[in-house]
């Protein structure tokens, strides 16, 4: 799977299933460097991204607010000096979306960008 940050979100009613773990595996490979933590239960996306100061790491926080906003998407974010800890998932199915993983990758590609 490429080109995930070029995706768009999609809906997610709460009827669908979360990914399964052949799914999830398959999707992986396009954000490597994003773990799968379970945490009560839910699994989600998360990655720390490392900074010179907190000015740096706060600017990189409005980014992924910003296109969080623009997806309709929007992730738990933890701003600290010099770091930022980001985490996709779907509330609405208690578990990870195919938007949590282009979420991941847009993020990834705001790194690169920025």
């Amino acid at each position: 799977m490429t080109n995930l940050d070029k995706k768009h979100c999609v809906p997610c009613s709460g009827a669908v299933q979360p990914l399964s773990d052949d799914e999830l595996r398959t999707h992986r490979s396009s954000i490597p460097d994003w773990d799968v933590v379970e945490e009560t239960g839910v699994k989600r996306l998360v990655k720390l991204f490392t900074f010179a100061d907190f000015n740096e790491a706060l600017k990189f926080t409005n980014e992924v607010g910003r296109i969080a906003e623009e997806e309709g998407h929007h992730p738990a974010i933890l701003t600290e000096w010099g770091k930022v800890t980001v985490t996709w998932w779907t509330h609405a199915i208690s578990g990870l979306h195919l938007n949590d993983v282009i979420m991941a990758a847009k993020t990834d590609r705001l790194r690169k960008t920025g």
